[in-house]
């Protein structure tokens, strides 16, 4: 009689370790500081925070100014445009985390952090928190610029703070996005791709350049609502004065619905992809 043949059962995946909150917060902490010396040994990735912000203002205040708030008006033009600016520089800094996350993937990068007994969120929430810091000194860039060709704060620096910390809340909840996206499109260029899709509509069919009331009602109706609109409105009543009450909290329940959303799906996606 010959011998059963014995198969050996596969080994269980392994699990996440389970990780106190300070412990957590030490690993963030470290990635944090690695992300950070990445930075400083290649400052040629500061270069779309520290430029674009200027080039924006630049380009649309004496491009378009003329033609929004008539000619030799550029001057009003700013304390219209600026704070609506606000808004793109969380953009185009969210969507830099999407290709960073791609790209990390494809040269192995995320597949070492995924080996180590850390939390898998840590490494996500890591990026967010220097891609914040990122956006602070791109804002920071931008106000300068815009002091400098005329923006007034009609209200207080504690309303200017108050319109700077909205823009980040909003820009955070919007990594969690690019970063799904990231995790989720096979190459850089893809995630570009699908973010301009997305964004161009939302910023252009929005209150950042112009006002919205010689809009078609149909695309009026669509700013009312879009999150942009309602950060441009919020920054500039916050800087020049006005309600902001209604603009405020529109954009607080985009950024915890859109965070509630794609935070639990990125960090899945970031435990599962191969």
């Amino acid at each position: 009689m010959s011998a059963a043949t014995i198969t050996a059962p596969a080994p269980a995946p392994a699990r996440e370790p389970r990780i106190g909150l300070r412990g957590n917060l030490r690993h963030i902490s470290a990635l944090v500081r690695r992300n950070a010396l990445q930075i400083k040994q290649d400052p040629e990735s500061m270069f779309d925070a520290v430029l674009m912000p200027i080039i924006f203002t630049l380009m649309f205040v004496y491009v378009f100014g003329g033609a929004v708030a008539g000619k030799g008006n550029q001057d009003a033009y700013v304390n219209y445009l600026v704070p609506g600016l606000m808004a793109t520089i969380g953009l185009n800094i969210a969507m830099s985390v999407g290709t960073g996350i791609n790209e990390d993937f494809r040269k192995g990068v995320m597949d070492r952090f995924r080996t180590m007994p850390i939390a898998r969120s840590s490494v996500l929430i890591a990026k967010i928190v220097v891609e914040v810091g990122r956006l602070i000194v791109s804002t920071a860039i931008q106000l300068g610029v815009g002091f400098a060709i005329g923006l007034t704060i009609k209200t207080s620096v504690l309303h200017l703070l108050a319109a700077v910390l909205l823009g980040m809340a909003f820009s955070a909840s919007l990594m969690w996005v690019f970063i799904l996206l990231g995790l989720t499109m096979k190459t850089a260029q893809a995630v570009q791709g699908v973010a301009m899709l997305v964004l161009m509509p939302l910023q252009f069919a929005s209150s950042i350049f112009a006002p919205t009331s010689t809009m078609p009602g149909w695309l009026k109706a669509f700013a009312d609502y879009n999150p942009l609109a309602n950060l441009a409105d919020a920054s500039r009543n916050f800087i020049n004065g006005g309600p902001v009450a209604h603009s405020v909290w529109m954009v607080l329940a985009w950024s915890v619905g859109i965070t509630a959303v794609t935070a639990p799906l990125a960090v899945a996606k970031f435990r599962k992809k191969t």
